[in-house]
């Protein structure tokens, strides 16, 4: 008998709940994200752009860095490539969404464009990592051995690996 009454009590709380929300429910208002209305876009968030990201991740590892005044022009060099890989970064996505000619919506690739794509991809990423190597090399030999501990960890954190794992930007010094 008790289980039947609690089983009753506990069907007439959802009811009541589900109705009071259903009645509570509002017409959605005019900055609310909809169907017709996706919200703010992605490019407006802060840090969304690649360049607000650089700038938050250069003056994060500066300071994980204590970069010396005699280590500035070599962090400065490093600095210029990884703002400049930034700026086209966030320039390949403004012309992806405004559709320039380059990037404009067709139909989809066949096998052969899509392996001529990805060679491209990679070779722009191969040409992005020897420009940022050719920096990175000087900054780390100027670095102390303590401040190389650190760079270790906080400089290209996604290509740092403990026993074989990769970390993901996880760890002591984590990702900013």
């Amino acid at each position: 008998m008790n289980r039947l009454i609690s089983t009753t009590l506990v069907s007439v709380f959802l009811a009541a709940t589900t109705a009071s929300m259903a009645i509570a429910q509002t017409t959605p208002t005019a900055n609310a994200p909809s169907v017709s209305n996706p919200g703010p876009r992605t490019m407006e968030r802060p840090f969304s752009r690649p360049t607000e990201r650089a700038e938050a991740r250069l003056a994060y590892v500066k300071t994980a860095l204590k970069i010396t005044d005699t280590q500035q022009s070599q962090w400065d060099a490093y600095a210029n490539v990884v703002r400049k890989n930034a700026q086209e970064r966030e320039q390949r996505f403004k012309s992806l969404q405004t559709g320039e000619p380059g990037h404009a919506k067709r139909q989809r690739p066949n096998a052969i464009e899509r392996l001529e794509r990805t060679q491209s991809f990679l070779a722009d990423a191969v040409t992005r990592v020897n420009q940022l190597l050719a920096v990175e090399k000087p900054l780390y030999v100027a670095l102390s051995p303590e401040q190389q501990k650190v760079a270790d960890v906080v400089l290209n954190p996604r290509f740092r690996s403990i026993g074989g794992h990769p970390m993901h930007g996880r760890g002591e010094f984590s990702r900013g």
